[in-house]
């Protein structure tokens, strides 16, 4: 599901990290009183009356000799286009400032909902005392204490209201996939080949594709894709230059907009530490995955060069056991049919429902192949088994006590799955629960 994006942007030291962390509820951006402590954008999932949001932190935005910081200016600007709605965070101790007259004026040009939240109304006197943020041209300001948690809720309701309702309402018939890896693996190259014309930048050299871009194009067979070519991913330590730490951020925004990743690896460099990193993205989404392997008419072969290559990617990437793995060149166009065809099928392993009645066989002829676990003298017991949820699909196994469900027997039922089910490309969930 795609989550709406709310941004908390302002000056520095106005609370916007003290904001964040009370509305998710838990200490997870820096706070401390001085400026210029959030230097990155903190990103996490919030809730408020039954409606999910992104919310993102972004570091203070300053001017200095005239000139707003290159690099914090980068990142409120990228969080100002990634948000569906934007908080601006001003404080009563300060009353109206330059610096929050400049901000205004960049957020007039958002065309997006701004709400002027002033923090640090501790004291009814100071709650009170907010007119002058009227000249801000925002709107009415809301009083709030990100301390105290005074005005919470209102901005809370303010901000569901401007929330939009309409981000799942995508073409359902068209699938969407992302192509993914770290820089330099052919990505740009890939999504040229498929699409048939020069659709993004391609360059030998790391990191020449900032944005993530959607391109819908249709099948042989007349299924409709949607494909997404995101920036390379480097490993956090490596992200030096401002623009790839956003294009990190988006290509995460990608997956998760995504049915389906292509996870490139380079035949010619072979597997990376990072590249295991990239792959975690997407299996922890729970998103179908695809190995592509390209540049596979670069490294000298010999008749088993595909086994061997394929043996250390099992090794590799253990926990993607479940991933297809297609050898391809971007360059001579060898295989690159074979992935929309495998996207295809991947996309509806995803979706397919198993009825409870096949499932329950299952469960039986697999209850004689293997005993139940026995743990402190207690064995498990399991009744029934359910399928709730596709994408990725999920099944509720009820047993008499969920801490008995070991994750070896857990294990076990996947593969009991997947012998008897085509899950090709897709993680499955099994959760045990107790029988009412």
């Amino acid at each position: 599901m795609v989550l709406p994006v709310v941004a908390i942007v302002g000056q520095p030291n106005v609370g916007k990290s003290t904001l964040f962390n009370r509305i998710i509820n838990e200490r997870l951006a820096i706070v401390e009183d001085k400026p210029g402590v959030t230097r990155d954008r903190n990103y996490a999932q919030a809730e408020w009356l039954g409606h999910k949001f992104d919310l993102i932190d972004t570091g203070g935005i300053t001017w200095e000799d005239g000139r707003i910081e290159d690099e914090i200016r980068a990142q409120a600007e990228i969080a100002i286009d990634e948000a569906d709605v934007i908080v601006a965070l001003t404080s009563a101790t300060n009353q109206v400032t330059n610096l929050d007259e400049r901000i205004a004026q960049m957020l007039y040009q958002t065309k997006k909902p701004v709400i002027l939240a002033v923090n640090k109304a501790d004291n009814p006197e100071q709650r009170m005392d907010i007119y002058d943020f009227y000249s801000l041209g925002l709107g009415e300001p809301i009083p709030i204490s990100s301390v105290h948690g005074t005005g919470i809720g209102d901005l809370l309701d303010r901000i569901v209201s401007e929330l939009p309702k309409d981000l799942n309402n995508n073409d359902s018939d068209q699938i969407s996939f992302s192509v993914i890896g770290r820089p330099n693996v052919g990505k740009s190259s890939i999504v040229n080949r498929l699409l048939g014309e020069k659709r993004v930048i391609v360059n030998n050299e790391e990191g020449t594709t900032r944005d993530a871009v959607d391109t819908p194009f249709e099948g042989e067979d007349g299924t409709k894709y949607r494909i997404v070519d995101t920036a390379g991913i480097r490993r956090r330590g490596k992200v030096y230059e401002k623009t790839e730490k956003y294009s990190v951020m988006r290509a995460m925004s990608a997956i998760e907009h995504s049915n389906v990743v292509c996870l490139v690896l380079d035949a010619s460099t072979g597997i990376r530490e990072q590249d295991k990193h990239v792959a975690g993205y997407a299996h922890d989404a729970g998103r179908g995955i695809i190995i592509v392997v390209n540049k596979w008419d670069l490294p000298k072969k010999n008749s088993n060069s595909g086994k061997e290559f394929e043996q250390t990617i099992r090794e590799e990437f253990q926990y993607l056991d479940y991933a297809p793995i297609i050898f391809v060149s971007a360059k001579t166009g060898q295989n690159l049919d074979q992935i929309p065809k495998m996207v295809k099928r991947v996309h509806e392993n995803q979706v397919q429902r198993i009825r409870s009645s096949v499932l329950n066989d299952l469960l039986l002829e697999a209850s004689k192949l293997v005993p139940t676990p026995i743990i402190k003298g207690k064995r498990l017991r399991v009744y029934y088994m359910t399928q709730v949820a596709v994408n990725p699909p999920t099944f509720v196994v009820f047993v008499n006590d969920p801490e008995l469900m070991h994750f070896s027997y857990e294990r076990f039922l996947i593969n009991q799955l997947r012998d008897n089910f085509d899950f090709t490309g897709t993680p499955i969930k099994v959760i045990g629960r107790k029988r009412k």
